[in-house]
């Protein structure tokens, strides 16, 4: 993946070279800060990763410096350095539609800075306006093209809950933090997008640590079609994925269980196992200050969770609405659940790596969100937000669980400097 990289660069470089326009550095940057609280919730029991019964308190807060090189011959690059810190109530554990999109899956590493994205783009055909060919390559989020709405999907300006930004189905390539590193090809024409990306896996679910071959790789494909409604803008997106890693049966741990005894699907893993899945994604202005949309996802159930979260299938609707010049109100709900065979396996006392009560009564996990957010000048920003999660991960005996959040978002000042 890596040499796909450096033959891109070189690629491009050899295009930039053969023009000499102005090259412009942009700079800019981010900071959203999210204090949650969670109230104390009935729990008659619980596992290794339950979310917790007792009341508290967490925050989280993140950090993003973007910088973008734009070169001559339609060439950019773009580096972005960020900083995650604070934590997730009960440590991001015991919840499939976890609160807090912002907080990263291990707490242990802290909030020392990193890189988040190092991408090298390069369109073709950029003068034509009926079609446009887009390549990316280098470390990015697979989210940042796939599954995008422009209602929810923006955990610092719009729901925070990771079902609602997020397909919960969709287990897409990322490490810990949420980034993998690829190669990304976009066909656009002015009513259809057609993109497909070649991403790297985790070697472990939910590791750091990213890897690509013949058995640890992942496949993206995404169909777009513009839309209008009585003239206003929509659209209508059809996804597919397929990840190849080191991924546990449960059917097997199940199987392999003496009686008694806890199964463990982490050994049960196999080099180049395949979770494969579909998703569906709608969008559409209603008027000038109303927009609504909807998701549903599916994938197969009997393979370990592994990337995002762990759910097999969902469905969410939501809406948002700018009023009073100044203020934006967001409601979305959002149903999970998981398949037979993982329901048997965490009803028989197995862990994923975000689930685990012990034992389980099912019942889908479903998060309700509503957010009331009000723009200061300046690129700051306040917001109030309330979520209601019933059956916390996937189980009736536990819950409901109520989480109210303040979130401050501040977009800072953009830097622009042209080179000759």
């Amino acid at each position: 993946m890596c040499r796909v990289f450096l033959l891109f660069l070189a690629f491009s470089c050899s295009l930039a070279a053969q023009e000499q326009p102005p090259v412009t550095v942009d700079v800019s940057g981010q900071i959203n800060s999210v204090t949650q609280g969670k109230f104390n919730f009935h729990s008659p029991y619980s596992g290794g990763n339950s979310l917790p019964s007792a009341g508290e308190v967490a925050s989280s807060r993140v950090l993003t410096l973007f910088t973008k090189l734009v070169l001559p011959a339609s060439t950019d690059l773009e580096i972005d350095i960020e900083s995650a810190g604070g934590s997730g109530i009960g440590n991001a554990l015991g919840l499939a539609a976890f609160v807090n999109l912002d907080v990263v899956r291990n707490p242990t590493l802290g909030s020392k800075p990193y890189l988040a994205r190092a991408v090298l783009h390069h369109s073709f055909f950029r003068q034509s306006e009926q079609r446009r060919l887009d390549v990316y390559a280098g470390q990015f989020s697979t989210v940042d093209w796939f599954d995008v709405n422009a209602v929810g999907s923006d955990s610092h300006t719009q729901f925070l809950n990771w079902a609602i930004d997020n397909n919960a189905a969709y287990d897409y390539a990322a490490d810990t933090r949420g980034y993998s590193r690829g190669v990304l090809v976009q066909w656009a024409t002015a009513k259809w997008e057609l993109r497909a990306a070649e991403m790297m896996m985790p070697t472990v679910a939910n590791g750091l640590d990213l890897a690509w071959s013949g058995s640890t790789r992942s496949e993206n494909f995404e169909l777009e079609r513009h839309t209008s409604l009585l003239g206003a803008n929509g659209s209508i997106t059809l996804l597919s994925f397929v990840n190849h890693a080191d991924m546990g049966d449960y059917r097997e741990a199940i199987a392999d269980c003496a009686p008694g005894a806890v199964p463990n699907v982490t050994l049960h893993r196999h080099p180049g196992s395949v979770k494969y899945g579909f998703g569906l994604n709608l969008q559409q202005t209603l008027t000038h200050d109303v927009r609504v949309f909807a998701r549903w996802g599916w994938n197969e159930g009997q393979h370990e969770s592994f990337a995002y979260t762990e759910a097999n299938s969902t469905v969410a609707v939501g809406m948002d609405v700018h009023y009073l010049r100044n203020f934006k109100t967001g409601l979305a709900v959002a149903s999970g659940g998981i398949s037979a065979d993982h329901k048997a396996y965490l009803a028989a006392g197995g862990m994923g790596f975000l689930l685990g009560d012990g034992r389980l009564s099912y019942g889908r996990e479903t998060a309700i969100e509503t957010y009331t957010t009000y723009s200061f000048p300046k690129g700051i920003s306040a917001s109030l937000d309330l979520q209601f999660i019933s059956n916390p991960g996937y189980n009736r005996d536990r819950g409901p669980v109520w989480v109210p959040a303040v979130r401050l978002h501040w977009d800072l000042p953009r830097f622009q400097k042209k080179r000759v």
